[in-house]
């Protein structure tokens, strides 16, 4: 239903309008020669322009470039800043315990950390906290564990899932089976001997893997997130619960992205038992700062087997892992910000954001749908919503998302640059979700032949 010759001549024009008003992102891109692919990570290259906006301030739910443009920004840096950006609680924790008190880096715990683990079990139900500065090592260091107890080598994940850089995570289906996932960089070791995979939404394939006897945990979202928001569907999760149990599998529920759903995340929304929970990002508004919590069984089972080196060497930590200034961000932001009257603000804003785009979608009679997770919102190019990790990539057209992506950033609205994902804060107001809603219908209409501004 899209004119592909239309949809080349709005890219390119929006682009070219992109490099004019943004004179200064593209010098300092220019000048930062020194840097692997010309910035500080080689992430930050997905850019629908070209290259990518370069920050001056930011603030709530709003940013400002170099060039003294500003957005509303629903990325929230891919949920990092769920909390808004630098929101004054956090702030004043930062700055009293790296400013006033000082030793952040003196390897020795604070009374913050304690604070920390017993709000992470009243939300998430599980146990037993340890600290990380990122998701990709919550998820590292707690499947090291479930080996160790375990003896089982395998981890199975869902095809098209996302928990950061772990290497055994980047394993798909095919039809002639599992695989490595394109563009999987440098694995140390083939990912068919360290993982199993199954699709999401599909019991059987699971029960299938499961029935090797070889599978430590399952890692996975509740909801799949980062290729696009996958919902389960009914029942899907009690039957994940159910056959791990049954073959003897743990289970670990990452929450870095679903923690939009709620206080508790999807854990805590739609009641789970998982054995482990792993989660990063936004609970440290805007602090790297990360989590794992194992039950209160696993814990057991782990300090008992004295063989295990938890203190020096094991592969399991960091130096800079549960530092005073992390635990002090985290404090503050699971206190004072991401509360359940924030998510009850967050979740309605996000109510009316998919309102607002399906409103559109239903217009132009598009074959698109759109997804929510209560404080995250994400419009696919196909309906009905994809049901699998396998799908939704298959869903994807990057010219039609860069050209979406790139028009909002031209008139001052900046998505999560991977997808088509949302995401609202505590700062997000009404007149923001309005006003998405108004200029992505621009987009679409400009895009169906009709007028609409330039």
């Amino acid at each position: 239903m899209i004119d592909r010759r239309r949809l080349t001549a709005l890219l390119d024009r929006e682009r070219a309008f992109f490099t004019e008003r943004h004179p200064q992102s593209a010098a300092e891109y220019a000048r930062a020669g020194n840097l692997f692919g010309r910035v500080p990570m080689t992430w930050m290259n997905k850019s629908a322009a070209g290259f990518p906006l370069y920050l001056a301030q930011a603030r709530g739910a709003r940013v400002t470039d170099v060039d003294g443009h500003e957005y509303v920004d629903f990325c929230l840096g891919d949920s990092a800043a769920m909390a808004g950006h630098s929101p004054a609680p956090v702030v004043a924790a930062v700055r009293e315990r790296f400013g006033e008190l000082g030793g952040a880096g003196a390897m020795l715990p604070t009374s913050d950390a304690a604070w920390v683990g017993a709000e992470l079990t009243r939300r998430f139900g599980v146990s037993r906290w340890s600290f990380a500065l990122s998701a990709t090592d919550a998820n590292r260091w707690a499947i090291r564990l479930l080996r160790a107890v375990t003896g089982r080598p395998r981890i199975l994940f869902n095809a098209y899932c996302y928990h950061g850089s772990v290497d055994e995570s980047l394993i798909v289906t095919s039809p002639h089976g599992p695989r490595s996932r394109e563009g999987n960089v440098g694995a140390p070791v083939d990912v068919t001997a360290t993982s199993r995979v199954a699709e999401f939404n599909d019991v059987y394939g699971l029960e299938r893997e499961l029935a090797h006897g070889d599978v430590a945990a399952v890692v996975m979202e509740p909801a799949m997130t980062n290729v696009g928001i996958v919902l389960p569907r009914p029942g899907y999760l009690e039957a994940v619960r159910e056959l791990t149990r049954r073959y003897g599998t743990y289970l670990v529920n990452d929450e870095t992205h679903t923690f939009s759903a709620g206080p508790g995340g999807a854990t805590g929304l739609w009641g789970l038992e998982p054995d482990v929970v792993t989660i990063g990002k936004a609970i440290g508004g805007g602090i790297p700062a990360a989590a794992y919590g194992l039950s209160e069984e696993i814990a057991q089972r782990v300090q008992t087997m004295q063989h295990l080196d938890l203190v020096d060497m094991g592969g399991v930590g960091g130096t800079l892992a549960g530092n005073a200034l992390s635990i002090a961000a985290t404090r503050a932001t699971l206190e004072h910000v991401l509360t359940t009257a924030a998510y009850t603000h967050m979740s309605e804003l996000a109510k009316a954001f998919k309102v607002g785009v399906e409103a559109v979608i239903e217009e132009f009679d598009l074959p698109w749908s759109v997804n929510r997770l209560g404080a995250r919102v994400e419009y696919r190019f196909a309906a009905p919503a994809p049901t699998s990790g396998t799908e939704s990539a298959q869903a994807a057209d990057p010219d039609l998302e860069d050209y979406l992506h790139v028009y909002l950033a031209n008139r001052g609205i900046l998505l999560t640059p991977f997808h088509n994902m949302a995401l609202m804060c505590p700062d997000t107001t009404e007149e923001q979700v309005a006003e998405h809603s108004r200029v992505f219908r621009y987009a679409i209409e400009e895009l169906s032949g009709r007028t609409g501004p330039s």
